[in-house]
């Protein structure tokens, strides 16, 4: 296999699912000068007809690996002269983190270490031009209160799912092997995203699909929890910037400063929704469904994402308003997209989920 043309290889696990995907939808075809390898294992959430656009790139290839496998990540070290890898491999939705932990162990914590002490090995002393990247989240500094201010780089790790921990403890273990071994690494911490292939267990493409099928829309308690939304794209294009700079040893929040309350996001998508296909005003609005609430689930998130505007200039660029309108109108245009990931296991997961709540 010719590789030597490329400038980079770039490793991206997870390029299969929602962020992954948004990743290499946007950046293949911007740079045939780098070869971007889609790591994925293909489990529930993972969906290779996200990336038809690109299947056919040249400077794109799919290796189907579970990174908790260390002989199989040793293989792609071997195949491939990697240059930097982009962590997006995570099992990620924290109701599944408190119905069954173990998962997220394996994939989130074990297979970041083997992909670090792979890259490691790899590399050895020659970390010119190389770069670890890891994909993390908001989650894993905990829970705030209304009047607390928003989390910085500097803000203590205080995670309260397993979820959360499981990120936590893969965080710890970049800086750890940056610290110790010198490789050269990078973190981010992002807040809730939302946008295109987004799979259906998360809030925003749930209730989009919820309202389509005239489906009971469940909201944790009391639907007060408060989060920081900011559309996928947005993110891609703060790693990017992040890719570009390599700022080894670095951490960057990145936000949308769009925090909401759950019951107000939900109640602007039914609106939104309703609208487009040509309900009357509140007709979604008796779908609400409060169930009973996740436990210890955080109150608010709120991302202060200063630090990479000051050293990157990079500011996101759509609206809340702007992202959910291209969102909703994304799900209703591809509702088969939408009718094949919500078949099968998920059902069974979702009435195992919202049915006795």
């Amino acid at each position: 296999m010719n590789t030597i043309k490329y400038k980079k290889v770039i490793l991206v696990t997870g390029g299969a699912g929602f962020i992954g995907s948004n990743f290499l939808l946007t950046l293949v075809p911007e740079y045939p000068e780098h070869l971007f390898v889609n790591v994925d294992a293909l489990t529930y959430a993972g969906n290779l007809a996200n990336l038809k656009e690109v299947e056919q790139c040249p400077n794109y290839r799919f290796e189907k690996t579970d990174i908790s496998d260390l002989q199989q990540v040793q293989a792609l070290f071997k195949k491939y002269p990697v240059t930097h890898v982009v962590n997006f491999a995570a099992e990620s939705h924290v109701d599944r983190s408190i119905s069954g932990p173990l998962p997220f162990v394996h994939t989130n914590v074990l297979g970041t270490v083997h992909l670090l002490q792979c890259a490691l090995e790899a590399w050895k002393d020659d970390f010119a031009g190389k770069l670890f990247y890891q994909v993390s989240t908001d989650e894993v500094y905990g829970s705030l209160h209304t009047e607390d201010p928003a989390f910085t780089e500097l803000h203590s790790y205080d995670p309260h799912s397993p979820y959360s921990a499981s990120k936590a403890g893969a965080d710890h273990f970049v800086r750890a092997y940056h610290d110790t071994f010198g490789l050269p690494t990078v973190i981010s911490n992002c807040s809730n995203n939302y946008g295109p292939w987004q799979f259906p267990e998360k809030l925003i493409p749930l209730v989009i699909s919820n309202i389509l099928h005239q489906r009971p829309i469940p909201i944790y308690g009391d639907g007060k929890q408060v989060r920081d939304w900011l559309y996928v794209i947005d993110h891609v294009r703060a790693i990017e910037q992040i890719i570009k700079a390599r700022k080894v040893g670095e951490t960057y929040n990145i936000g949308g400063h769009n925090e909401l309350q759950n019951i107000e996001l939900v109640k602007l998508l039914i609106t939104s929704v309703d609208r487009l296909l040509g309900h009357p005003e509140g007709h979604s609005l008796p779908l609400i469904h409060y169930v009973k609430d996740r436990p210890g689930h955080d109150t608010r998130y709120a991302i202060d994402a200063r630090k990479i505007h000051r050293e990157l200039d990079w500011h996101p660029t759509v609206t809340v308003q702007e992202g959910l309108q291209k969102t909703v109108c994304w799900y209703l245009n591809n509702q088969e997209w939408l009718q094949y990931t919500t078949s099968g296991d998920y059902q069974m997961y979702y009435t195992e989920q919202y049915q006795n709540r």
